[in-house]
């Protein structure tokens, strides 16, 4: 008889699919590199600046959800902890 009668054991992976994750994220930071690049030699001279800032702030987003939002499983257990939860 197992300590886990009628569940699965808890994978001791803290995320299933990490592979995918981390492909798609480099996937997007590739591509906004490459619009980035595309962009700049589309665009007037002076208007560079400021596409090339908001496309950094948003490489710099998508990098830091990558490095520090939590996974599905970890947002479901701490609402799960919640006081007052609902049944």
């Amino acid at each position: 008889m197992t300590d886990f009668p009628n569940k699965e054991a808890p994978s001791p992976l803290a995320e299933s699919r990490w592979l995918w994750r981390r492909l798609y994220v480099f996937a997007v930071s590739g591509g906004a590199w490459l619009l980035l690049d595309r962009l700049i030699a589309a665009i007037p001279p002076e208007a560079a600046p400021r596409l090339a800032e908001g496309l950094m702030a948003l490489l710099a987003l998508s990098m830091v959800l990558y490095l520090v939002a939590p996974t599905a499983q970890q947002l479901i257990e701490t609402l799960g902890a919640l006081p007052g939860k609902r049944s």
